[in-house]
């Protein structure tokens, strides 16, 4: 790899990573404590993450429990999940707060796959522009005279296989969450 494209590389890495997150919470129609990443609570005078006051833990496919540390914190908790606006239904059973997952119809499934490559475009575009960036870079070491014109096209061409390379894996992750929400 040359020096353009490692300069860029913890960028490229950033982005996968940033789309992995980003897609965790687009729901299968599966309890996972990962689809609750998203949720805010008005706690104690601010806004926290979930995890920072709950224990979120899976009972089976259908059902999660969110054991708050402090049992005060319930109605806040409650109300966070409905506010993050996920489709779920919170139920508060005194000790802690059980969400059920319900089971998505086909047409929940097709907007998903359609949010889910929403997002994929999004991260698409991001790639796209971190190799402009790296093509600019090349292209002005080339104007400057610090590489000959054959090192400029050997460098483009490493460029664009590691882009293809990373937008395959970014397909890849695409296809098998894909797999995840359309699996009944």
């Amino acid at each position: 790899m040359n020096n353009y494209i490692s300069l860029h590389e913890e960028d490229l890495k950033n982005i996968i990573e940033f789309f992995r997150r980003d897609i965790s919470s687009i729901q299968t129609g599966r309890a996972n404590p990962a689809m609750l990443d998203s949720v805010q609570v008005e706690s104690y005078g601010s806004k926290v993450s979930l995890q920072q006051l709950a224990n979120i833990s899976v009972v089976d496919a259908n059902c999660m429990v969110v054991k708050p540390w402090d049992k005060g914190t319930l109605k806040d908790i409650e109300k966070g999940i409905v506010d993050a606006d996920l489709g779920l239904n919170p139920v508060n059973e005194g000790e802690q707060v059980r969400i059920s997952i319900p089971k998505p119809t086909e047409e929940d499934r097709i907007n998903r796959v359609k949010k889910l490559n929403e997002k994929l475009e999004q991260a698409h575009i991001k790639i796209r522009q971190t190799r402009d960036d790296i093509k600019k870079t090349i292209e002005q070491a080339e104007s400057d005279k610090e590489i000959a014109e054959d090192d400029k096209f050997r460098f483009l061409k490493e460029m664009e296989e590691e882009i293809k390379k990373r937008n395959e894996e970014l397909e890849a992750i695409r296809d098998k969450k894909e797999k995840d929400i359309m699996t009944i």
